[in-house]
């Protein structure tokens, strides 16, 4: 943003050279463009420093939300190099052999954003429903039971 800054400077040294008078019209409307042309770029590199700043902090707290999940699943959300990095989760690569101990997960695509939801029977609601993750709207859901089962 330094390059902004340096053109507006460089505009307003060459409207100085031009020796325009501030008491003509056309005069007073170049100084005041060129003037707001500096506090527009004053205000950029503000903004600019403080998406810097946003994006430090969005970094560590990154890292330590996925320090947590490790630290909480384990081995469970390791990938085949044997760490869990963000890259697995976010893409939602999980490891095959995660949910085959028996645990009552299953997969569903979302109707609304087509994206795999990965389900457990504690998150549905009374309603048979849940909120996906990815586009936060509602899925119902409907379940097929048989009346000869244990459960």
């Amino acid at each position: 943003m330094e390059d902004l800054t340096k053109k507006v400077s460089y505009i307003k040294g060459y409207a100085d050279g031009l020796d325009i008078s501030p008491k003509s019209d056309e005069g007073k409307l170049i100084i005041k463009l060129i003037d707001l042309l500096g506090e527009a770029a004053q205000r950029v590199e503000e903004l600019d420093a403080r998406v810097e700043e946003l994006e430090d902090a969005f970094d560590e707290l990154d890292e330590s939300v996925f320090a947590i999940a490790d630290d909480f699943y384990g081995d469970e959300l390791d990938d085949e190099d044997g760490d869990c990095d963000e890259d697995d989760a976010i893409d939602g690569d999980y490891d095959d052999d995660l949910y085959e101990d028996g645990s009552d997960y299953f997969e569903i695509e979302c109707p609304n954003c087509g994206e795999d939801v990965m389900i457990d029977f504690d998150m549905i609601d009374d309603e048979n429903s849940i909120v996906c993750p990815n586009c936060h709207e509602e899925i119902e859901l409907e379940f097929d039971c048989e009346e000869d089962s244990e459960e």
